[in-house]
């Protein structure tokens, strides 16, 4: 595990690389987000932006992905994967979200975790992204590779445990943007291959770096 100073440290390297801890997904509407995290499943963050504009076009109401056919949200969404699914999940939700939450993506984790398709992922994300929940922690890919890779935790692979150590140690405030900036930080440094750790910003405080 890294000490407070080094912890601090990471979150600091961090917001300084990449201040606009922005989510990669495109969304006008609480709802399109919630959708867009389901399509990101397994598939790029790129690809899904690529394929919203003309799905929110073809649906542009809560009420009309409620009233969908299934069949037709796969066409629009099959260059996602698992699109069957996905697509099956996302009209089911509309159809929740107008039924049990008067169309308002809720925000609890409890009231999320109900929804068609969502897990702790998602619903951090949301309670992050939209809600602002202090502690709001999105374990990804990304996430997992670095905290392990850093020593922010210590050979964890469940998303679960890693989240939940994460909220130990990051300042509550800061947490929904360190999850944003430690997948910006995986994309272009910290890539699944290979760790360019001579481009680093968090060398300084990264075990993989440090050898210990």
């Amino acid at each position: 595990m890294r000490t407070k100073e080094q912890v601090a440290g990471i979150v600091a390297a961090l917001e300084a690389e990449y201040p606009d801890a922005l989510c990669s997904l495109d969304y006008d509407k609480d709802y399109e987000l919630l959708f867009s995290v389901r399509l990101a499943a397994q598939c790029t963050d790129e690809r899904v932006n690529q394929v919203t504009p003309a799905l929110f076009a073809r649906f542009p109401t809560l009420q009309s992905f409620a009233g969908a056919d299934v069949a037709e949200v796969e066409q629009y969404i099959h260059s996602c994967g698992f699109f069957r699914a996905k697509a099956r999940d996302i009209v089911l939700c509309a159809q929740v979200l107008l039924d049990k939450f008067g169309g308002r993506v809720p925000g609890t984790m409890e009231e999320l975790l109900t929804l068609p398709g969502v897990g702790r992922k998602t619903a951090n994300l949301i309670l992050g992204d939209i809600y602002r929940i202090p502690g709001s922690t999105v374990v990804d890919t990304h996430c997992i590779r670095l905290s392990n890779r850093m020593g922010l935790v210590d050979g964890l692979k469940e998303p679960e445990k890693i989240e939940r150590a994460l909220r130990e140690i990051l300042p509550p405030e800061k947490s929904s943007d360190f999850c944003h900036r430690i997948v910006l930080h995986g994309r272009a440094v910290c890539d699944a291959r290979r760790p360019r750790c001579e481009a680093c910003c968090c060398a300084p405080y990264c075990k993989t770096f440090l050898g210990d």
